[in-house]
């Protein structure tokens, strides 16, 4: 189960838009994101290298993290709002549930319930 200053530490590297940073430093080697139904992406290294190419096409993200946060033993919920502002000038608003399992200090994976309509970029 995490502490709450490890939450909060995680909350903070998000927020600070350290996004590939924070995978590195809270998730498992072999840890998992999904997103929705699809299938899950498989280890620490090809996370962080995913979202190091995601973060490098936009030029402003802004990650807001909605309190409360949920924390039921080993299993976190957060709600998270995302704003990126990309390099071709649209912008995709997002605002998403992420359920995830912890081991100790670390998260084993990680599932994001979205709309997936939101991922669609809108001229500004």
């Amino acid at each position: 189960m995490p502490t709450p200053e490890t939450l909060e530490r995680f909350i903070a590297r998000i927020e600070s838009n350290a996004h590939a940073e924070a995978l590195e430093e809270f998730y498992t080697e072999d840890g998992y994101i999904q997103e929705n139904q699809s299938e899950p992406r498989i280890g620490r290294e090809a996370l962080v290298s995913r979202e190091r190419a995601l973060m490098a096409r936009a030029g402003n993200v802004t990650s807001t993290c909605i309190r409360p946060v949920f924390v039921n033993g080993d299993c976190v919920v957060i709600r998270w709002v995302f704003r990126f502002e990309w390099l071709d000038g649209t912008v995709t608003e997002m605002e998403e549930i992420a359920y995830q399992n912890w081991d100790g200090q670390r998260i084993i994976g990680e599932t994001f319930f979205y709309d997936p309509a939101q991922r669609t970029p809108k001229k500004v």
